[in-house]
């Protein structure tokens, strides 16, 4: 690829990928609650649900959800949702200091299908790679340079659940009492329901 194009791609692309979603709220708290090195792992349902967007937009299925208003409802629908099902409940999660390290141990897998259903479950992902990419993408030679864009995308996703992750361990001190964890649960579980009824009222972008 060229490398103004490159330069260009990669600033723009990081914007996204830093910008204050339900992902990188679900990183912060999980980094809140059992530090860096479990948001990390989390993060990795986010990389294979973008994954499988990327590989979808790039043999052109991302048009589907692009043209179609029932398939956009019907996803846009299914993912509010579950933010919002995920939302209330952090929000009326009991406030059990001593039991947050086991949850961690023992639902690691959790986690990840978390990340993973939050970030499949939002259709205006798959349409920024339909949108965006192919601004970038060279036409020659299409595919190679889609996927060379995607890898881009997926490293400095990295780097974004990196950063909120580790935001979220200097949040860890609220974690200490059971008083902080309500308030740090109340607070999380209150904007993940935000962010659902955001996606439940998002309209379909023009074609």
């Amino acid at each position: 690829m060229p490398l103004e194009s490159l330069l260009l791609f990669i600033p723009s692309c990081f914007a996204l990928n830093m910008a204050f979603g339900p992902n990188n709220l679900l990183s912060i708290t999980i980094g809140a609650h059992h530090g860096l090195r479990h948001a990390l792992l989390a993060a990795a349902g986010r990389l294979v649900a973008f994954a499988l967007m990327i590989g979808v937009a790039a043999v052109g299925m991302g048009a589907l959800l692009m043209a179609s208003q029932m398939a956009f409802t019907v996803v846009k629908v299914l993912g509010a949702a579950y933010l919002v099902w995920l939302g209330c409940k952090l929000f009326l999660a009991k406030a059990e200091v001593g039991g947050q390290r086991l949850e961690a141990q023992q639902g690691i897998a959790g986690y990840v299908r978390k990340e993973f259903l939050v970030a499949i479950g939002n259709p205006k992902a798959i349409l920024v790679f339909t949108a965006f990419f192919p601004q970038f993408v060279i036409p020659e030679n299409y595919l190679s340079s889609f996927l060379t864009l995607g890898a881009i995308f997926l490293a400095l996703e990295l780097v974004a659940i990196a950063a909120y992750a580790y935001a979220g361990t200097r949040l860890k001190g609220l974690m200490q009492n059971a008083r902080g964890l309500r308030w740090m649960n109340r607070i999380s579980g209150g904007m993940m329901v935000f962010f659902g009824l955001v996606l439940a009222l998002a309209r379909r972008p023009a074609a």
